[in-house]
């Protein structure tokens, strides 16, 4: 037994207990039911469309599958690390769902002494999760499960307090989360990466290899996350016309991406063969990059060329930004992940911009105020009883023109990987103390420090001819 492995089956248990009775001591303090779940606020005889559950239930689950299958799968094509990127995935899943619970119940949920508990909570909780597992992207292999834990424990605090900043004060719009969701996980990832750097993987690592079957498994969690993508981008968007849109532009985006990336792998490797690495990571551009427009009126074609753009960007990113950022800034993003959700963020942010730039009466009629509610007339316009009596329930807004609301947006990305930036930063400081049992360099990428693994688990890779040495970095 190695000292790693050792200190490993002392510190995990102790760490996952401490962890269950800090929550369940917070949960029974803190948590209760909303009015939705509550007994003697409903009956069983409910009408359907009256209870939260058949409004929200449906997406929980799609997401719920992108969680635990999609990046799960995704998250195993290292040939000796399978073990390692699926469960320790529903790991940090599971806990990172929990926990954000509770700070993001004190943040959005939390009244007359209770955070108040639904389904929706578990959506917002599960968007929280899946920033915890794009990052976890930047140090696959390279982290102990103690340290994904820890790192978990710190992420979702800093990003409950990105998105109280973003959603309660700067007010802006992002259906899809490619600014609060992608961004801040990206930077965060990178952050942590910067400071847990290793020299001697610059040049590759023995085990840092696929086989047929990782790349098969890790195809799989792409096409469960690609199914799964619209409930995603749609899931809090605005019931109606919202919310319709927000699904045909994220199929429409996502086609695109799939299409585009085919044809530059095809073009960008050796030989004109297609790179897995392409076709797990480069498809899924397209679903990021019309998130933070998704549920405008920024039309059919525009959704397809955000596609491809987020596609081409993402392709590039790959080949070209990632050994930069390795070799001369110290960012060793394992997974890719400022190529698949940074550079889409980015391109999703001038997106929005200009769709809120662009956005008139002529093309919404009365709905701009509910799709920008930041728009409508403040409290005691006269305009604001107008637009009333035309959609009943309208609330007050904060009177911003398209040009202020495009300032923050600026503000909003600006401020998000700031935070992210430095949040990432810290963590990794405190996730590189010597007692959380981070693997040596020996044991990066390999089940075999963490899991008992099958007696010939060592047998040599089974060799692949995608091309150059560049064409087989697999990313996500």
């Amino acid at each position: 037994m190695t000292k790693n492995s050792a200190n490993l089956r002392v510190r995990l248990p102790a760490l996952i207990f401490a962890l269950e009775v800090m929550i369940i001591v917070l949960y029974a303090v803190f948590v209760t039911y909303d009015d939705h779940t509550n007994a003697l606020l409903q009956t069983n005889m409910t009408k359907p469309m009256e209870n939260a559950v058949y409004q929200d239930y449906p997406f929980f689950a799609d997401i719920q599958m992108m969680i635990f299958i999609g990046f799960g799968c995704l998250l195993s094509f290292f040939q000796r690390y399978g073990f390692g990127g699926m469960v320790f995935n529903f790991l940090t899943a599971t806990f990172a769902i929990q926990w954000a619970i509770l700070i993001q119940g004190f943040f959005h949920f939390y009244y007359d002494g209770k955070i108040h508990l639904g389904v929706i909570n578990l959506i917002n909780a599960e968007f929280a999760c899946a920033v915890v597992l794009i990052s976890f992207g930047a140090v696959l292999g390279k982290t102990s499960p103690v340290q994904l834990l820890i790192m978990a424990l710190l992420e979702v605090p800093v990003f409950g307090v990105a998105e109280w900043i973003v959603v309660k004060y700067l007010k802006i719009n992002d259906a899809g989360g490619s600014i609060l969701i992608h961004v801040f996980a990206c930077y965060f990832g990178l952050g942590v990466t910067f400071i847990l750097y290793r020299p001697s993987l610059n040049d590759g690592h023995s085990k840092e290899c696929t086989s047929y079957q990782s790349d098969m498994l890790s195809v799989l969690g792409t096409l469960f996350l690609w199914v799964f993508w619209p409930s995603f981008n749609c899931a809090l968007t605005l019931r109606g016309d919202d919310q319709h849109r927000a699904i045909l532009h994220t199929f429409i985006g996502l086609s695109a991406s799939t299409l585009t990336a085919f044809a530059l792998s095809a073009m960008l490797n050796k030989n004109g063969k297609l790179s897995m690495a392409d076709v797990q990571n480069v498809t899924l551009a397209g679903g990021v990059t019309v998130g933070a427009s998704v549920d405008m009126m920024i039309t059919p074609a525009a959704a397809y060329a955000l596609g491809m753009l987020g596609c081409t960007a993402c392709m590039l990113g790959y080949k070209y930004l990632s050994p930069f950022l390795a070799r001369r800034l110290r960012v060793q993003d394992q997974c890719g992940i400022h190529n698949l959700h940074g550079l889409t963020g980015l391109i999703s942010t001038v997106a929005a911009i200009c769709g809120i730039l662009w956005a008139s009466e002529e093309t919404y009629g009365p709905s701009l105020y509910e799709t920008f509610s930041y728009r409508a007339p403040q409290k005691g316009d006269p305009q604001l009883a107008e637009l009333q009596e035309l959609i009943p329930g309208l609330k007050a807004g904060l009177g911003r023109t398209a040009k202020e609301q495009a300032l923050y947006q600026l503000a909003a990305l600006g401020s998000t990987i700031a935070l992210a930036a430095v949040g990432g930063m810290l963590t990794g400081l405190l996730l590189k103390l010597p007692y959380l049992a981070s693997p040596s360099d020996e044991f990066c990428f390999d089940d075999e420090l963490f899991f008992n693994v099958p007696a010939d688990y060592n047998q040599a890779p089974v060799a692949q001819d995608l091309g150059s040495p560049e064409d087989t970095e697999e990313t996500w």
